[in-house]
């Protein structure tokens, strides 16, 4: 009997071995949210860091408030900062805040920021429909 537990054992040692050895073969789940091994290396400065500068893009306007009162408050709202008339934004100086339109200035160098799309003045108003 001592001989038969001894094979078994042996056998059960040796199946385990044999199963471990798959497992360290196996290749390991990744992340599908992590980003590209690529970016990480640039981000942290690896191998293949490249050192371009990040583009400048140009400021967006996002929202213009003016008050309905003569000599009211004009508010521009530009890449999220709110601004006033005469206030600097990235070296620039706020010239002009129309309904539509921003004009930054920088020196000589004038830059005119666009709302993407102007809303007619009745974009606002409730329409009557009749039923019939």
């Amino acid at each position: 009997m001592d001989e038969a537990v001894k094979r078994v054992v042996t056998g059960m040692l040796a199946l385990g071995l044999l199963t471990s050895g798959g497992l360290a073969a196996a290749q390991a789940l990744q992340d599908p949210t992590r980003p590209p091994a690529s970016l990480i290396q640039r981000a942290t400065g690896g191998p293949d860091a490249v050192a371009a500068p990040a583009p400048k893009k140009a400021p967006r306007l996002q929202s213009v408030l003016i008050a309905r009162q003569p000599g009211g408050r004009h508010v521009a709202v530009v890449d999220g900062e709110t601004l006033r008339l005469g206030d600097s934004f990235q070296g620039a100086r706020v010239t002009r805040i129309e309904a539509d339109e921003v004009e930054l200035s920088r020196g000589n160098a004038r830059q005119v920021l666009k709302l993407h799309a102007a809303m007619p003045a009745s974009a606002g108003a409730i329409e009557r429909v009749r039923i019939q």
